[in-house]
């Protein structure tokens, strides 16, 4: 006697089907799962045997063996459990074997028959509808799954309700999609007294997802501006939203059954390894880069991660996409994200202040904010001082500008790059623009050209911060309403790109 039933193995972002052949044939008694299984599988057999004992079905006396095809795939995770019991219920006939063979299933079982929610069930909808086949999972990850149209989604609370199901005792409806709603009011902007450059700069940031990075002294309000950037960021569109969600439903992230239009913000801690930071450990899980995509990473004390860490940022930045490289695993992940880092201009931070600064100032200035690579700081759209707020300005009322407003513009702003790269795929914002399409769409006038080369006799640009230059002011321009980008646009442009300087 012999069964198919399908699941899937995770590479990366992708979902690679896995054909899970159990065969029950005459001989010593036993139970044993082949091709590639890591521990986390191996154990399946027992979960397996004691739900199927707890629900009345006893296995023949016979030898079972489970083969997971192809073999030379590594197989891991918890998810193979319902699979397996499937292709061993449909082998000794209690379900129909056609009904198993055409659904892809997964999910982890507990002893008494439960399932149990697992990450990853959305990849898996997406492969399930390529394959035209149903999808069976817990039903905790139903409505996650439910968002991929193409399928069907069962998802029974348990495994006696899923046999009920498949032998026409008791049908489940299908999933339906579930989606989790905004998070409560954001953070204002209109709290924070003082610091308009940095609102500005944050302005711009959000229209165009230009990397920004702050610089001051401690409690001038770098970590609190970074936390309202989210209230300015427009909602993530349903594209956009899926491309997140499958990254977050891998990581096993997805709370409340269902997918956000929330773009995600990440701060990880200064101490983070580089596996968390780009990805890797067991299994090449997606990091913190590819956790940010489509919404903001922020780095506080940036000089304080290591270094080699910073390093691997370089690349990401440039493609949107990191690529995981180890030994046994070779996977891609996506991280369009925009970076947002802080720092102290010294170890002690009042490099600036001479009543309070150390010994060693100015040398321990250079030597702190040294950390930070050339090459990585060049990737910096936005560069800016941030100078402590004055104690009289505390006392003063709240007058600064609302979020919601400032959103609003940044919407609109944004509404216009997704008409402007309508017609070229994998392009939504100005960030993204390069080549031959960038100089269409950013040609200075004049003046502006003028100016830019002036800039380049004085402090000399490269080829990257010159063109990094002509995204922001097209995004100025934008926020500006404005067709043209002129002198002023590239004025404010350069002015950002030269507020931070190592040498302060």
């Amino acid at each position: 006697m012999g069964a198919l039933a399908y699941t899937v193995a995770f590479d990366g972002m992708e979902a690679r089907l896995v054909e899970v052949q159990c065969a029950v044939s005459p001989g010593v008694p036993g139970f044993a799962i082949v091709g590639l299984p890591d521990k986390a599988v191996s154990e399946a057999r027992e979960r397996v045997r004691a739900a199927l004992d707890t629900m009345g079905i006893a296995l023949p006396p016979k030898r079972i063996t489970v083969n997971l095809s192809p073999a030379d795939m590594l197989k891991e995770g918890s998810h193979f459990d319902l699979p397996i019991a499937l292709a061993l219920l449909a082998a000794v006939e209690v379900l129909p074997k056609d009904d198993v063979a055409g659904a892809v299933s997964l999910g982890e079982l507990t002893l008494d028959g439960g399932l149990v929610a697992v990450a990853g069930a959305l990849p898996a909808a997406v492969t399930a509808a390529a394959e035209g086949r149903t999808l069976i999972c817990p039903r905790d990850c139903g409505p996650e799954a439910a968002w991929v149209e193409a399928t069907t989604v069962i998802a029974p609370a348990n495994l006696g309700q899923l046999i009920r199901h498949m032998t026409g005792r008791e049908a489940v409806a299908p999933a339906q999609p579930a989606e989790v709603g905004r998070r409560g009011a954001f953070r204002d902007l209109a709290d924070v007294k003082g610091q308009e450059r940095a609102k500005r700069a944050l302005e711009i940031a959000a229209a165009g997802r230009h990397h920004m990075l702050l610089v001051g002294p401690p409690g001038s309000g770098k970590s609190m501006l970074a936390a309202r950037l989210p209230g300015i960021l427009p909602p993530l569109s349903a594209v956009e939203a899926l491309e997140t969600s499958m990254v977050h439903s891998l990581a096993g992230l997805l709370n409340g059954g269902g997918i956000s239009h929330d773009r995600p913000f990440r701060e990880p801690h200064h101490t983070a390894s580089m596996a968390a930071i780009v990805g890797g450990g067991r299994g090449a899980k997606p990091g913190e880069v590819s956790l940010a995509h489509n919404g903001v990473l922020f780095l506080d004390e940036l000089p304080e991660f290591n270094r080699a860490v910073l390093e691997t940022l370089r690349q990401p930045i440039e493609t949107g996409e990191v690529v995981v490289a180890r030994a046994n695993a070779h996977v891609r992940y996506p991280c369009r994200f925009l970076l947002v880092a802080a720092a102290n201009p010294c170890r002690c931070g009042h490099l600036s202040e001479a009543d309070k600064a150390c010994s060693r100032a100015p040398a321990c200035g250079a030597d702190y904010l040294g950390r930070i690579s050339g090459p990585l700081l060049d990737r910096f759209d936005l560069r800016l001082d941030v100078p402590p707020v004055a104690y009289a300005d505390m006392h003063l009322p709240r007058r600064g500008e609302p979020s919601a407003d400032i959103a609003r513009r940044v919407a609109i702003a944004r509404a216009r790059q997704t008409a402007r790269f309508a017609g070229h795929k994998g392009l939504r914002v100005n960030a993204e623009a390069e080549g031959a399409l960038l100089d269409e769409i950013a040609a200075p006038d004049a003046a502006g050209r003028a100016l830019l080369t002036r800039a380049d006799e004085k402090i000399g640009l490269t080829a990257r911060g010159y063109h990094r230059i002509l995204r922001v002011a097209r995004t100025i321009a934008d926020l500006a309403d404005s067709d043209r980008v002129e002198r002023d646009h590239i004025a404010e442009a350069i002015g950002f790109r030269l507020a931070f300087r190592r040498e302060l």
